[in-house]
């Protein structure tokens, strides 16, 4: 069971009291996302911001190029220095409206060196150019070229799979087709899910959140779901949110999330379904963390980081 006390705001690192308290007033001082054009948007997050700081992008990284179900899919790989012992198939966040496979380098190369896996971080199609199905379709393909082709190419048989806040949903959506579409349950060894978005319905606790940015606010929840869901598809649909499917029999997760996170509900909701589904894994609650705190320089981020290295280390 969870312990009970992390959820005590007293107990809150005072390194990351502080760190949010710079968040939420850089971002008070930042133009309002949702009065920006979207190509605006994904271009100053690009550029980075105090609030959302740029991760230097890898001299290592290369592009491979696979056929995908709207036209080439882009999978941006950084390989291990090493003999691989495994692949580790990463979605990124954004929303599925911002975001891109070449802005969480730092995190891969630490996975690569540290595990031993090559890494590829799938460059899907975005809303709301390109709304559900979309994004999903794209990282299905990935994932199951991956399993074909991608394991011989790269000489590896244990595959993993995770992301972050929405790349987390996406993980678990692409698990889900694999196991119902092509019958490849436990293609992937695990998942490593970070600050999940899994209720388009919208949880408590992003609905009660409200207006203040910690990174998120009610509104971002809210905007980014009405973004990827086209009218007419119920948002509680388990097409969309995957905390309403059927979860028996997909592999061991590693659930991770902060207390000061508006999804806090997703992950602690998502993580009890995957227990009772006895899927197996853990579930990682951090004091006063937000949402994806591991881009930020703290102690609580190496400790995440390295479970989530253990995590993976021990699916090979």
């Amino acid at each position: 069971m969870i312990d009970h006390a992390l959820f005590d705001p007293a107990r809150t690192d005072p390194d990351a009291e502080r760190l949010n308290r710079e968040i939420i007033a850089a971002q008070a001082r930042a133009p309002d996302p949702w009065s920006l054009p979207v190509e605006e948007v994904r271009a100053r997050r690009r550029q980075g911001s105090p609030a959302l700081p740029a991760m230097p992008r890898s001299a290592r990284a290369e592009t491979l190029t696979i056929p995908g179900p709207g036209g080439p899919l882009a999978l941006r790989v950084i390989r291990p220095v090493r003999k691989a012992r495994g692949a580790y198939l990463h979605i990124h966040s954004g929303g599925w409206i911002w975001g891109g496979a070449d802005e969480q380098d730092p995190w891969l190369e630490r996975i690569a060196d540290r595990c031993g896996f090559v890494c590829l971080s799938v460059e899907y199609r975005l809303a709301p150019e390109h709304p559900y199905p979309a994004p999903i379709d794209d990282c299905e393909a990935a994932a199951l070229w991956l399993h074909g082709e991608g394991r011989r190419l790269f000489g590896v048989e244990a595959l993993t799979i995770g992301g972050e806040s929405v790349g987390a949903h996406l993980s678990v959506m692409t698990l889900l087709r694999l196991r119902d579409r092509h019958a490849l349950p436990k293609a992937f060894r695990g998942a490593n899910l970070f600050s999940g978005l899994y209720d388009l319905g919208v949880t408590a606790s992003a609905r009660n959140w409200g207006e203040e940015r910690l990174v998120l606010n009610s509104t971002d929840v809210r905007r980014f779901a009405d973004g990827f869901v086209p009218d007419g598809v119920p948002r509680r649909s388990p097409e969309v949110s995957p905390l309403y499917a059927d979860l028996k029999g997909l592999p061991p997760a590693l659930f991770s999330v902060g207390t000061r996170d508006p999804l806090l509900d997703d992950t602690l909701f998502m993580s009890m379904r995957w227990a009772a589904a006895n899927n197996g894994g853990y579930t990682a609650v951090y004091t006063g963390g937000c949402h994806v705190f591991i881009r930020y320089p703290l102690a609580m981020t190496e400790r995440a980081l390295e479970l989530s290295e253990r995590f993976l280390m021990a699916l090979a």
